[in-house]
């Protein structure tokens, strides 16, 4: 469910990170900048609801949406009073699901800061790297001389992943979790295949300018620094 959903939200121009818990919540949310958290009750470790109560406590009116199997209403309920911005139970469509956020989105901004399509405007949809530009609306990546590379969907994933954690070692499991459904055959071979694949086209066939460093025994580092907008 959390790969689907945040396929289906880049692929509708916003920029989007699955975790699995309220470990990388937290992570995830002192390393980027975060319009919005939706949170799903059944978690391993702390519940949905704990992680709200301590987002309430210490984020004050981030937006949260929560998502999740129990819908009766006293569940509903609870998870309003504590704090959430609104509540989707299971099954949902995906059009509801767009629409319930930018919902939410638009009640948390200013009127004149509201962003309609999505979570940020036209410019931060942007992420500029090395002269390089990957467009998050169009899930195109332009070279620095404006030509659009052709990337297949798992390595626009690849990529994504690494923009969204520059100068982090991502492990091959943690690789595997952002780009499963991409891959057809999910183990750690096609996660360095897919590097390889995607160095190519970043570095060209001689390697000059490195990117992507292989942290042995670890797993793969994004090395350039990452702008947004512009």
């Amino acid at each position: 469910m959390r790969h689907l959903i945040v396929r289906l939200l880049r692929e509708n121009g916003f920029r989007a990170t699955g975790v699995r818990d309220g470990r990388e919540m937290w992570e995830t949310l002192r390393n980027t900048a975060v319009d919005l958290v939706l949170l799903d009750v059944m978690l391993p470790g702390q519940s949905g609801l704990d992680l709200l109560r301590l987002l309430r406590s210490e984020r004050g009116s981030l937006p949260v949406v929560m998502v999740t199997a129990k819908g009766a209403e006293a569940d509903r309920v609870l998870g309003l009073d504590l704090g959430a911005d609104d509540y989707l139970p299971k099954p949902f469509g995906r059009r509801e699901l767009l629409a319930r956020i930018r919902a939410v989105l638009r009640r948390a901004r200013p009127p004149a800061a509201a962003a309609p399509e999505g979570m940020t405007t036209r410019a931060d949809h942007r992420l500029r790297f090395e002269g390089w530009t990957a467009d998050l609306a169009r899930r195109e990546l332009l070279a620095p001389g404006g030509a659009v590379i052709d990337l297949s969907g798992a390595e626009y994933d690849l990529l994504l992943a690494f923009l969204e954690h520059p100068h982090r070692v991502l492990a091959r499991d943690r690789i595997l979790e952002l780009s499963r459904g991409r891959l057809a055959d999910p183990n750690d071979r096609s996660v360095d295949v897919l590097v390889s694949r995607l160095r190519r086209k970043l570095e060209g066939e001689d390697g000059k300018g490195a990117m992507i460093k292989t942290v042995r025994g670890a797993g793969y580092m994004f090395l350039p620094r990452v702008e947004r907008g512009g």
